[in-house]
């Protein structure tokens, strides 16, 4: 017996472990015997080679040659052992199955469909089988339909099995709950269909299921032989979103990564640009502070609108600026009303100005006649933006204008497009600023693709360079007030929690 020695078990991970006494409890020698004869000797040292290393790894050294050797032995073992490549090995070939047994081992067997095999153990068809003379229908069918763009509801069903007449019931019923035409195209329908009394008859709908709106959802249900429309109304939270933090070292990414949306935070940059200098004046410890319009459903979903407030405070000074809809279009006003607009109009389109305001010789016609616009030369089909926004007074052809386009914009002013190659907006629409409304061209009398641009002031013309200037918006009366009240509920939302 072996005291006071220290004995080291190798665990299972390989590592050495501190035994002691407590290692002799389990029976273990203190002291690891040595081999002894020849054969324990060789034993013990084929367990300390590898005689199988990687033949990819240490190409060259000892290890690598033995690896090669080892190999090369096995190779000629197996040759030496085999009968010969001309010899081949007979095996016993079972018979075929055939009859009952076939049936039994296809219906447990594992193949394709196409081969008629099946799961399960069954018997074989046996005298008091009789064939159908066709598969019997499901009682119901349930599925679903999406409504395409540019389709409609009765032409969709239709194509869901719905018969025609049926379908445009639906479609009726549809309608007078909420406009078909603002169902959006990817609108999910999940339908049921139900038990029809021959394979030549359409199945009859039993019940429709889909959400109309953000706040509606709409089911159609029969009823004995009639349909029945249940429109089952969605509480909605219209509660904004306020997101407030630290500028950091990035305005942007500081207001996405705390929450805001992409667009939000773009039209945010691009309202306080119009007070401060973004790259120069907001520093880092500035403090932003936006509200997006925000509408929760009671079914979970979120859908978050345009940008309410943009606040910036910075050295103990706020900027507050609140969107503000007037005469068709959207301002951002101070709390107390007020707000700028500047630089109203835009180049219409990119190039350089061919033939200025005044008087001068026309080009085809030859004499001195009055030049009311700014003609800028630009590549065939450039985009033409409108200058400013405003409504499209007439679109078509104008004599010597040819592709002619007028937008009038409040306040006398009126602005006019002329030669393009194509026009893309309707009589009576609404266009905003930089919107594009046609291409450059060179229709009626032109000698090459430019833009025609001219400016009105109650029906005179004016000269569009001359209309670079900043005005001031200032709320009065009942706009004020409702004005200030709107201010005093934003500025009263908490910033979210989450």
């Amino acid at each position: 017996m072996i005291s006071g020695a220290a004995v080291f078990l190798r665990s299972d991970h390989g590592l050495e472990q501190g035994g002691g006494a407590a290692a002799l409890s389990f029976g273990r020698a203190g002291v690891a015997a040595m081999p002894s004869g020849w054969v324990d000797r060789a034993r013990a040292f084929a367990d300390t080679v590898d005689w199988t290393p990687d033949l990819g790894a240490r190409i060259g050294t000892a290890d690598w040659y033995r690896g090669v050797l080892s190999c090369g032995a096995l190779i000629a073992a197996t040759c030496y052992m085999s009968p010969g490549f001309d010899r081949p090995v007979i095996a016993a070939v079972p018979a075929p199955l055939t009859g009952a047994a076939w049936e039994e081992a296809r219906s447990l067997s594992i193949s394709p469909l196409a081969w008629g095999a099946n799961s399960g153990r069954r018997l074989a068809a046996n005298d008091l089988v009789r064939p159908l003379a066709e598969t019997p229908e499901r009682p119901i069918i349930e599925l679903a339909a999406t409504l395409g763009s540019g389709d409609d509801v009765s032409g969709m069903l239709e194509r869901a099995g719905i018969a025609r007449a049926e379908a445009g019931r639906v479609a009726r019923l549809i309608g007078n709950e909420v406009a078909l035409s603002s169902l959006k195209p990817g609108t999910q329908f999940a339908l049921t269909l139900g038990r029809r009394a021959s394979r030549a008859e359409p199945r009859p709908l039993e019940n429709l299921h889909f959400r109309a709106r953000f706040d509606l959802n709409l089911s159609i249900n029969r009823a004995g032989d009639g349909l029945v429309l249940d429109p089952q109304p969605i509480a909605i939270d219209n509660t904004p979103l306020r997101i407030r933090g630290l500028v950091g070292a990035s305005l942007y990414r500081s207001a996405r990564a705390a929450g805001a949306p992409a667009k939000a935070v773009e039209a945010y940059i691009r309202a306080i640009a119009e007070k401060v200098s973004v790259g120069r004046d907001v520093l880092a410890n500035n403090a932003f502070d936006l509200i997006v319009e925000r509408a929760r459903a009671a079914t979970g979903e979120v859908q978050l609108g345009q940008l309410l407030f943009a606040g910036l405070e910075r050295d103990g000074k706020k900027l507050q600026l609140v969107r503000w809809e007037r005469d068709g279009r959207n301002e951002w006003l101070d709390p107390k009303g007020v707000g700028e607009r500047r630089g109203l109009m835009t180049m219409p389109v990119q190039g350089h100005l061919t033939s200025g305001f005044g008087s001068r010789r026309h080009p085809i016609l030859g004499f001195v006649r009055m030049h009311n616009g700014l003609d800028i030369g630009a590549a065939y089909g450039t985009p033409v933006r409108a200058a400013m926004s405003g409504i499209v007074a007439f679109a078509g052809r104008n004599a010597g204008y040819g592709n002619f386009v007028k937008l009038t914009h409040g306040s006398g002013l009126a602005t006019g497009y002329g030669h393009m190659s194509r026009i893309l907006v309707q009589p009576g629409s609404r266009v905003s600023q930089g919107q594009i409304i046609g291409a450059v061209g060179s229709t009626g009398l032109s000698t090459g693709a430019h833009l025609h641009y001219e400016l009105w002031r109650n029906g005179a013309p004016i000269n569009p360079a001359s209309m670079s200037f900043t005005t001031v918006a200032q709320l009065s009366g009942e706009a004020l007030s409702r004005f200030k009240a709107r201010v005093a509920s934003l500025l009263a939302v908490q910033p979210d929690s989450q």
